[in-house]
């Protein structure tokens, strides 16, 4: 599904409308330059699952936990990493059986191969203007695979392609 905002407000709406479909044990991929718009997003959804106060990058402590009313939010960043070897012995695999949580992992990319087969994808890129974002959305797996159309349903105020979600071409 192809996506498009134009300001950070924009993004973090985006998320929010994404946070209704959300469920415990999700894994959320986010993919994209610097300043693309990964934690924006991150703090759209973690407002939306009732996180209160400041969400930020966690770059430099590699994961945060923030409780929500609805679910609770673990943001990685694994950005410094050099190795997959390293992210897992921080107890991701811990992080992800947490059914109680929603996973973020901004620049999870790098370890997607190390990943479960059940996560959205969520890519960014700068758009034309200063504030605009071109966001894909891979649905990877079976729990995202029964929520593809109220994903598009969600998400058509952001959609230029129609809201269609292909399989891996999405």
């Amino acid at each position: 599904m192809q996506l498009r905002t134009s300001s950070v407000d924009a993004t973090r709406a985006l998320a929010a409308a994404l946070a209704e479909l959300v469920r415990g044990g999700d894994l959320l991929v986010l993919a994209g330059d610097l300043g693309a718009g990964k934690t924006a997003f991150t703090q759209g959804l973690g407002a939306a699952l009732g996180v209160e106060g400041p969400i930020t990058s966690p770059t430099f402590t590699l994961a945060r936990q923030y409780d929500g009313t609805r679910l609770r939010l673990h943001h990685l960043d694994v950005y410094r990493f050099d190795a997959t070897a390293e992210v897992l012995d921080v107890g991701l695999a811990e992080l992800l059986d947490d059914d109680r949580a929603v996973t973020v992992i901004e620049w999870g990319d790098a370890i997607l191969p190390a990943l479960p087969r059940n996560l959205l994808e969520v890519r960014f890129t700068l758009g034309e203007g200063d504030d605009d974002r071109d966001i894909v959305l891979r649905p990877i797996g079976d729990s995202w695979a029964a929520r593809r159309r109220a994903l598009a349903t969600a998400l058509d105020p952001w959609s230029v392609d129609g809201g269609a979600i292909g399989g891996a071409g999405c």
